[in-house]
């Protein structure tokens, strides 16, 4: 008979903070979170200076499951325009779900609007790794601007995610021809 052994305070605080955060945004209470991991506020205290490094610390554990989800793996020998064009039907399959909020980190940034909160740091760099993997797959692909593609095609992941978030727009069939146009513009083959 095996039993699982029940995670630590530490981590059903991270998830509890994660979840809360992207279903219902990072304006959620103390109260709240404690009471979804269930945890004592003055154990939270413990763990973690404030609920701002709470919330960094979850979106830095949430990173390498965003990131696998979203990227092709690094042995993947596609080409560097099918590698990008991974990216946007990952995000256009998950947009389908019911439960799809939109990119977490995009969530954050422009929910706390100050570029200095520990949560928003993290989900700047989180965001500049992506565009820096749009960058390296722009110069492998041959784009007579690769740093120019690279801002255009993290502008389409951003707004893709705002509007499949919140239901805005049925994306289907919308979101590869878009990118396959900027791909082409910038000559990557």
């Amino acid at each position: 008979m095996t039993t699982q052994a029940k995670p630590s305070p530490r981590d059903r605080l991270l998830d509890a903070a994660a979840r809360l955060a992207y279903l219902d945004g990072v304006g959620i209470g103390v109260e709240a979170l404690c009471r979804t991991a269930g945890v004592s506020k003055r154990s939270m205290y413990q763990l973690f200076e404030s609920k701002d490094e709470l919330l960094a610390a979850s979106l830095e554990r949430l990173a390498p499951s965003f990131e696998a989800r979203l990227l092709p793996g690094a042995d993947d020998a596609r080409s560097p325009r099918e590698r990008i064009l991974h990216v946007f039907e990952q995000v256009e399959a998950e947009s389908a779900s019911p439960a799809y909020r939109g990119c977490p980190y995009l969530a954050v940034q422009i929910e706390l609007k100050d570029a200095d909160h520990p949560a928003s740091r993290v989900a700047h760099r989180i965001k500049q790794d992506l565009t820096a993997f749009f960058r390296t797959e722009a110069v492998r692909g041959g784009a007579r601007d690769p740093e120019l593609l690279a801002r255009q095609l993290i502008l389409v992941f951003d707004g893709v995610s705002a509007r499949a978030g919140i239901r805005a727009d049925d994306l289907a069939g919308l979101i590869a021809p878009t990118v396959a146009a900027l791909l082409d513009a910038a000559g990557v083959a």
